[in-house]
């Protein structure tokens, strides 16, 4: 070899040297980074430079021309990465999951300082005083004012809970943002990559360390699936559809409940719509929404991964009432506020309806068979027109405690009943899809004309005794175990229990959710400490390395400055 080409070998040691020395910093620099992965050197030798060939040789002769700093890789784990995301996605489910049950526990249990027990208690206490002295206005009043606070603090757990659903669908809307905002920039990422690494010479791996980042919060948001090609491009799917794929960034949509405002993220490429006559698309988004909430929540299958989903599940679709518990319960059954409105509705509407029904007794309506014009029959609840009757009205109508607030709870009709014909006090069943029908919270108020008299109560008999037998079955009311909190739950309480059965079953949901969320935890905490012995910079680690180059550039350095003085004396010596 000669001398010159010698110093080729030399310049090859201090360049590589000097780019090792730059990685070397460059790690120690970012060991605190978040979302930083370690890069490490690859070294490789520079082509050879044959000088003759021989076949009868075991080799031809070469000479070399030094090292190559040929490629700065990241230490990451494929596997690691992917099963990290995926156990993050199932934590941030349980945790959202968590945190709600927290907040609905906290609304149920405290009301600006009073629980709702103490509510429903001092109704149960007003019945039992009025039973002391039914004929007393002081308790019929203290009845009729219990009432009516029972209402209004029942209005207004509902209202927090109403409040904490528009909070959530808030939430959805900004997450979708944000997550649109991540496919945008995961999808300008590629770009730049394919850009940095199109010759072959470089790589972009801070420009990867940014995009792993982001596939890491993704993944806490949303269930996804990843590759990359050979270009450097990564694709991701969300929920099995594609989201980031070639030059497309498919962006998750919103469609907007008309009644309740509430959002639901869609596909617009999965969707049909009809285009209107001012230009705009209408949208039909069934079979093209981005998760499918029906699915039993299960580890097994899969389905409880991503935070999105999680808030999604908690909201529900609507403001449940009392009728989803015998209706559709397995449609709200998944979703924890609708699950607690439709429970907490029906205790409201026990209390109300059983409360009405004895004062209807006693007020003389009964069931009977009316009679249609069609000659068709139904089944319908009725009191003969008796406007001096007892427990009645002052229009004549069976008198109610609870009414309500938009539709009469009985209607004046013209009718035949059981083979009779005239006048009749028939009652206005409720309808599930009429929701003014209901003896919902959100439907209903204490009988006005009781609250400006509640010695209308009256509760004295024709012959001027005191009215015992219904003041007794008001009193059974309460205390009867015969209500369920929905039909899986098989034990059966009173109307006194009903609510601490309520919150207990939310206490007992929110134990479980802490307890998967604190194992889900600690399993997201043992990958990402295993990950981290990977992808993290150790000082130590490092410090050596920058040792070793330092020693490699001097070793270089001081094989360059040897060729030197060999040239220079040849030099001085043939110019003697």
């Amino acid at each position: 070899m000669s001398l010159l080409s010698s110093l080729y070998v030399g310049t090859s040691g201090l360049q590589t040297s000097q780019n090792a020395l730059n990685t070397t910093a460059h790690n120690l620099s970012n060991a605190d980074t978040e979302g930083y992965t370690r890069q490490q050197v690859q070294l490789s030798t520079k082509s050879y430079i044959t000088i003759s060939t021989n076949t009868n040789s075991v080799s031809n002769q070469q000479t070399g021309l030094g090292v190559s700093y040929s490629n700065v890789k990241q230490v990451r784990d494929y596997f690691l990465d992917k099963s990290y995301r995926k156990e993050s996605g199932r934590s941030m489910f349980y945790e959202v999951s968590s945190e709600v049950l927290d907040e609905v526990e906290s609304l149920l249990g405290e009301l600006d300082g009073e629980a709702f027990q103490e509510t429903l208690s001092d109704l149960w206490t007003a019945v039992q005083e009025l039973a002391k002295d039914p004929c007393s206005s002081v308790t019929q009043s203290l009845l009729v004012q219990t009432a009516s606070e029972f209402i209004e603090r029942a209005a207004a757990v509902y209202d927090g809970l109403a409040s904490y659903q528009d909070n959530l669908n808030t939430q959805i809307k900004q997450q979708v943002d944000l997550i649109n905002e991540y496919g945008n920039q995961i999808l300008e990422l590629n770009n730049q990559i394919r850009a940095i690494e199109a010759g072959g010479v470089e790589s972009a791996n801070d420009l990867r360390d940014t995009r792993n980042q982001i596939l890491d919060e993704l993944a806490a948001l949303v269930n996804i699936s990843y590759s990359e090609d050979s270009m450097g491009n990564v694709s991701v799917q969300i929920e099995g559809v594609d989201f980031v794929k070639g030059s497309m960034c498919y962006e998750i949509a919103l469609d907007v409940d008309a009644s309740t405002g509430f959002y639901t993220p869609y596909w617009p490429q999965n969707a049909s719509y009809t285009v209107l006559s001012d230009g705009t698309k209408q949208y039909n988004i069934e079979g093209a929404e981005v998760f499918d909430l029906s699915v039993e929540i299960s580890s097994d299958y899969g389905t409880d991964i991503g935070g999105l989903k999680a808030m999604l599940l908690a909201r529900g679709d609507h403001r449940a009432d009392y009728t989803d518990i015998s209706n559709n319960y397995d449609d709200i059954s998944q979703s924890v506020i609708m699950n607690i409105q439709a429970e907490f509705d029906q205790l409201i509407y026990n209390v109300a309806s059983q409360i009405n029904a004895v004062l209807a007794k006693a007020a003389g309506v009964t069931t009977g068979t009316m009679t249609l014009e069609d000659g068709t029959t139904q089944t319908v609840q009725y009191a003969a027109v008796d406007d001096d009757g007892y427990m009645r009205a002052e229009d004549g109508s069976p008198l109610q405690l609870f009414s309500k607030s938009s539709t009469q709870g009985y209607e004046k009709v013209y009718a035949t009943i059981d083979g009779v014909e005239g006048y009749y006090w028939v009652y206005n069943e409720e309808d599930a899809d009429v929701k003014n029908s209901l003896y919902s919270v959100r439907n209903l108020e204490v009988n006005q004309e009781l609250m400006q008299s509640p010695s209308n109560l009256g509760f004295r008999l024709a012959d001027g005794s005191e009215d015992t037998e219904t003041m007794e079955a008001l009193k059974a009311v309460f205390t009867e175990e015969s209500y369920s909190l929905n039909p899986n739950v098989l034990k059966q309480s009173s109307l006194i229990d009903y609510y601490d059965d309520l919150v207990s079953q939310i206490a007992n949901s929110g134990y479980v959710y802490d307890s998967i969320y604190a194992n889900q935890l600690t399993t997201v905490e043992s990958i990402e400490s295993a990950r981290e012995q990977i992808v993290g910079v150790s000082s130590d680690e490092e410090l050596t390395n920058m040792i070793k180059y330092q020693s490699a550039y001097n070793a270089a350095s001081r094989y360059i400055n040897v060729i030197s003085e060999m040239l220079e004396h040849i030099i001085n010596t043939l110019a003697i």
